[in-house]
Formats: C-alpha cells, sequence, structure tokens
C-alpha cells in the first residue's frame, strides 16, 4: 500500500536538533518532488522545504532557512528533515509529503501525505 511514516519528532530544547525521517511504501521517492511542512495548533499548514526529483535545488521557508537541511536517501527510498538551533515557534506537527515531478511542494498539489510527527521545543 502506499504510505509516507514520519518518524523522528519528540521533545527537545532550545537550542537543539532533531534528524525528521520519512519512509515511502508502494511508490518511489526518486519520482517525486518531496517536501516537509508544519502546522502549529491554530496556524495553517505551511511547506517549509522542497526539493525537486533531481535534487539539484532546494527550497527553505524563510523561518527555518540556515537552520534546516532537506535530503534524501534513494536507496532507502526516505526522506530526511535535518534541523538545528531549534526554538520555541518551530512548535508543530511536521508532515512530509510527496508531489509528481515538477510540480514542486504547492499545498494543493501534493499527491501523498504522512500522517505526521510532533515536534516540541521546550526547555
Amino acid at each position: 500500500q502506499v504510505q509516507l511514516v514520519e518518524s523522528g519528532g519528540g521533545l527537545v530544547q532550545p537550542g537543539g536538533s532533531l534528524r525528521l525521517s520519512c519512509v515511502a511504501s508502494g511508490f518511489t521517492l526518486g519520482y517525486y518532488d518531496i517536501g516537509w511542512f508544519r502546522q502549529a495548533p491554530g496556524k495553517e499548514r505551511e511547506g517549509i522545504s522542497c526539493a525537486s526529483t533531481s535534487d539539484v535545488s532546494a527550497y527553505y521557508e524563510d523561518s527555518v532557512k540556515g537552520r534546516c537541511t532537506i535530503s534524501r536517501d534513494k536507496a532507502k527510498n526516505m526522506v530526511y528533515l535535518q534541523m538545528n538551533s531549534l526554538k520555541p515557534e518551530d512548535t508543530a506537527v511536521y508532515y512530509c509529503a510527496a508531489s509528481e515531478e515538477g510540480r514542486g511542494c504547492y499545498l494543493t498539489l501534493v499527491h501523498y501525505w504522512g500522517q505526521g510527527t510532533q515536534v516540541t521545543v521546550s526547555s
């Protein structure tokens, strides 16, 4: 069956780091643009990072630019989000997403969604 499953979330202190992982099953991530989104309570879901199928470019939302790195391991059919210097405002549910090649990581064009993993940044 087609699935994206996130892991790696949890409680981390401000300034700490986490690496979120997302494994795909039932389809090959190498054929998709990949991205990470997050949604905090009371806020809309927002895209924070995106990479093309060729991985020639990567996009980072301004709030995480310089602190996050998106990557993928095609052999393992996985995508990662390394997050450093975490802030309390990074607290949210994080979702990985896959879009058909060339469509980027626009919210309305996401083809597959993960179930989300909670990230809480607190002392």
